[in-house]
């Protein structure tokens, strides 16, 4: 009995021996040695960003636009009316900040103008507005504004009773999104004042709701930032200026809704009834904005297959 009970041994040992050096062979830095084949590493998931995508909004109004600027490419894509204007609202007035602050250079800023640039802006008031808008040359400010960042479609508001009101500018999303890139990039405000420009833009506060809205000025962040996901927030600071009145020359509110960051600018702009409500206006430009969002959340990762032993 000994004879065959030490070739019993003898046998599990080998087999002991042959199962470590097959897994050796094949996890050896991830390589089969055997085919000489590399085992490939998942790709590491893209940045979500804003991309060129088909946008579907089931929009009741007279007027629906839109436009997305590639900041990385200066590619424009958007809806096919892109270079359609509509009244700017409050959106134009960021640029009053950053053509004031181009004029003062390297100068200080006075406690009074920082106020007068920081409640037009979070807070879109309209008397702060008003105050930059005289300290640039009134209309004069509208001209440096197309020359400045390269406008094509934008011009004076046409509207007899309201000729000369900074409000009624023409301004198409194409031209939108350009005046978004013209302050990130440094353009409008020049190099000194860019960057507490953009700050300020980060900071717009309030909501949609009645509580927020007030006769001269009212809750704007709200639109294109309800509409991204963190991934995309949390990667650099969303500049942003909304604009929106509801006119009773023409019956309709008048809703713009602009956003910019490092990758991307985004404007969208619309008219509609007034009895559709603000919120109307504030979920389109989210569903606009989501709707372009790239990639999309939950879209599946594409991992290379491991190679057949045919395709080998």
């Amino acid at each position: 009995m000994r004879p065959r009970l030490l070739a019993i041994m003898a046998g599990v040992l080998g087999i002991a021996l042959i199962i470590p050096a097959a897994y050796a062979r094949l996890d050896d830095g991830g390589t089969d040695t055997e085919a000489g084949v590399p085992t490939p590493a998942p790709s590491a998931p893209p940045q979500p960003t804003l991309a060129d995508a088909p946008v579907s909004v089931p929009f009741e109004g007279e007027f629906f636009s839109w436009a997305l600027m590639d900041r990385q490419t200066d590619t424009i894509s958007g809806a096919e009316n892109l270079t359609d204007t509509s009244s700017t609202e409050s959106m134009i007035k960021v640029w009053f900040a950053a053509d004031y602050l181009n004029q003062l250079g390297d100068e200080s800023l006075s406690t009074t103008m920082r106020d007068a640039i920081s409640t037009a802006i979070r807070d879109s008031d309209d008397d702060a507005a008003e105050r930059l808008y005289r300290e640039v040359g009134r209309s004069a400010t509208i001209d440096r504004m197309i020359s400045t960042c390269g406008l094509t479609d934008t011009k004076p508001g046409t509207v007899p009773e309201y000729i000369g009101w900074w409000s009624f500018t023409q301004m198409s999303p194409r031209d939108a999104v350009r005046l978004g890139d013209c302050i990130a990039d440094g353009t409008a405000a020049g190099p000194t004042w860019t960057e507490f420009l953009m700050d300020e833009m980060s900071q717009v506060r309030g909501t949609t709701a009645a509580a927020d809205q007030n006769m001269r000025s009212g809750g704007g962040r709200w639109g294109i930032i309800d509409g991204l996901p963190e991934s995309i927030t949390s990667q650099s600071p969303v500049g942003m200026k909304n604009g929106w009145t509801a006119l009773s020359y023409d019956g309709n509110w008048h809703v713009n809704c602009l956003a910019v960051n490092d990758q991307w600018s985004l404007a969208v702009m619309m008219r509609y009834p007034r009895q559709s409500g603000l919120d109307y206006g504030a979920q389109t430009c989210a569903s606009v904005a989501t709707q372009l969002v790239t990639p999309q959340p939950g879209a599946a990762l594409k991992v290379p297959q491991q190679p057949t032993g045919e395709d080998r």
